[in-house]
């Protein structure tokens, strides 16, 4: 199970100080929304959880089977388009791969597989619920 904890920051509108297990860092809004532009904003931070997951998941099975896998890197991309369909727009996500090794055409294909099927893009794919508790302190 993993816990995050995000709270404001006071005098400084929308940014987040984000504590995840040892590690601390910031997210804010950016400048054109009234941020300061701060640290990542939430779409980068979602993005870039889905990006490590890819090549964690990736790296581990490549290991696994022995294969030579020496670096990897991602590039993503959120846009908006048109749902084919519905009326109406989408969130797309576009997940660019590359990958550095000596690699068969078949060890790629079974690559691109595991990508799809690392935690956070199954997380983002399948099914979910958000509860939300509100408190007053």
């Amino acid at each position: 199970m993993s816990e995050v904890q995000v709270k404001s920051s006071a005098g400084t509108p929308y940014k987040q100080e984000i504590k995840a297990g040892q590690h601390s860092f910031t997210a804010d809004a950016p400048k054109e929304f009234g941020g300061a532009a701060g640290g990542p904003e939430p779409h980068e931070l979602l993005l870039s959880a889905l990006g490590a997951c890819t090549s964690i998941t990736i790296q581990m099975y490549a290991q696994r089977k022995g294969w030579d896998v020496k670096n990897i890197s991602i590039n993503l991309k959120e846009e908006t388009v048109e749902d084919p369909d519905n009326q109406g727009k989408i969130f797309r996500i576009t997940r660019e791969i590359d990958i550095e090794g000596d690699l068969t055409q078949e060890q790629i294909d079974s690559l691109k597989t595991i990508a799809d099927k690392c935690p956070i893009h199954k997380l983002l794919n399948g099914p979910k619920q958000i509860l939300t508790n509100m408190h007053k302190n």
